[in-house]
């Protein structure tokens, strides 16, 4: 069966005619025909979208997510790939954990899965975990990382580096000293100091993200920095990207918009916890460095970095509230607001952080490519034109703990492509 996209504006380009054939790409020009047609006048054809950073939490936490709502949430949101963060229960540190969710991504069918496999045993930072035996599992792990917890040994760190070189992996830090962390509750600052909570340092990041550079350069390996979140994490992968190493970063939707002051003044007021995130919401300093590096290169991806919890977790006085915020389904919205609607990012520039850099950061074959002829047809389509209220009442997603809930955001993906069969379609599940 074939499909025609008629009148897509490919990367906010002129209109054209795109025709599926047999899951690919098969011409790009006008007047085409096909078997179906899907209108897409005034909508703007992306790559689908990949996701460095998604927590799926199956096994162990499916009362927050499982792979099939999150899955379901991941192609509502535009994606057709996601890589699975290792932090389940039990942790995703052997080959037969990663192989179980890479399964499980296959049975759902929303999206690909591709597994993130643990640096070391259990999270634990004491051992290496089976980095090869991942590797070469039917999954094909180049993804490690313990995120959620930071890989603070600096001599495991080193190994891990070196580990990976042998199949072309990529260890992912999350950049928290944990020493300098110890009971933070949010950004250290004013408002810190004003709502009492233990001030979490931007030195905390800065000093492992510096440290980690230094690393990969001496073994010559591939360095991801997480979730950057401060101005001067900014200058520190500027510095080592100018020395030549092999240093990427990614940034998520809330820290391109969100600031602390939010902890402090928010629309139901003070100590929300739905404004509780690992790395924290920053200052508006740190979100203006962070915009401007998106947008020169210094950071290559936009992560969503989806954290479901469920009711209960969240909503809870603030000491107790579990860390994490979902992102899959407002990520592209929430970056056409702070980086597109602002003139920092044109649509060839999402296409860039949000496609090709974290498919080819992950070593992921078959995602990440142009809309052209021959590329596979994993096509997302976006109508930029309109602006919605978020409702988490109508998320895929098992949780809802959004802090976008009743904003005002634009944007709205009408349509998601996997190998040429749609997943959504007019704004639902296929």
């Amino acid at each position: 069966m074939s499909i025609v996209i008629k009148g897509a504006r490919i990367l906010g380009g002129e209109p054209a005619d795109i025709l599926i054939e047999d899951g690919v790409v098969a011409r790009i020009g006008q007047d085409l025909t096909g078997d179906e047609t899907v209108e897409a006048a005034g909508l703007i054809a992306l790559p689908g979208l990949v996701d460095l950073h998604t927590h799926l939490r199956e096994p162990g936490r499916e009362d927050a997510e499982t792979v099939e709502t999150g899955t379901r949430a991941a192609a509502l949101g535009g994606y057709t790939a996601v890589h699975a963060m290792a932090n389940t229960s039990p942790v995703a540190d052997t080959a037969g954990v990663v192989e179980q969710v890479w399964r499980l991504g296959q049975e759902a069918g929303h999206c690909d899965v591709q597994p993130v496999g643990a640096v070391t045993e259990g999270l634990a930072g004491e051992r290496l975990a089976e980095l090869g035996a991942m590797a070469d599992s039917a999954a094909r792990v180049r993804v490690f990382s313990d995120d959620g917890k930071c890989v603070s040994d600096a001599v495991l760190m080193r190994r891990a580096l070196e580990y990976v070189k042998a199949f072309d992996g990529v260890v992912a830090q999350h950049a928290q000293e944990p020493r300098l962390t110890a009971g933070a509750q949010m950004n250290e600052g004013a408002v810190s100091g004003r709502l009492g909570l233990t001030g979490w340092p931007a030195v905390a990041e800065e000093a492992i993200i510096a440290r980690d550079c230094l690393l990969a350069a001496h073994v010559g390996s591939r360095l991801h920095v997480c979730h950057v979140s401060t101005a001067g994490s900014v200058e520190i992968i500027r510095w080592a990207k100018s020395k030549g190493w092999d240093v990427t970063a990614e940034v998520t939707p809330h820290h391109l918009l969100l600031t602390d002051d939010l902890v402090e003044d928010s629309p139901v007021g003070a100590y929300n916890p739905i404004y509780k995130v690992n790395p924290p919401l920053r200052t508006r300093a740190d979100v203006e460095a962070l915009r401007a590096a998106l947008a020169d290169g210094t950071i290559d991806v936009v992560a969503t970095d989806h954290a479901p919890h469920p009711v209960e977790d969240k909503e809870t006085e603030w000491a107790a509230a579990a860390m994490g915020m979902i992102g899959l389904e407002t990520a592209l919205r929430v970056v056409q607001e702070a980086m597109v609607d602002t003139g920092l990012l044109d649509w060839a520039g999402v296409a860039e952080r949000m496609s090709y850099a974290p498919a080819r950061i992950g070593r992921l074959a078959g995602h990440g490519r142009p809309i052209e002829a021959g590329s596979p047809a994993n096509i997302t389509l976006y109508d930029a034109s309109v602006r919605e209220e978020v409702d988490p009442g109508s998320y895929a997603s098992k949780s809802r703990n959004t802090p976008y809930e009743g904003r005002t955001l634009p944007g709205r993906v009408v349509a998601t492509f996997l190998r040429g069969r749609p997943t959504v379609l007019d704004g639902k599940l296929a």
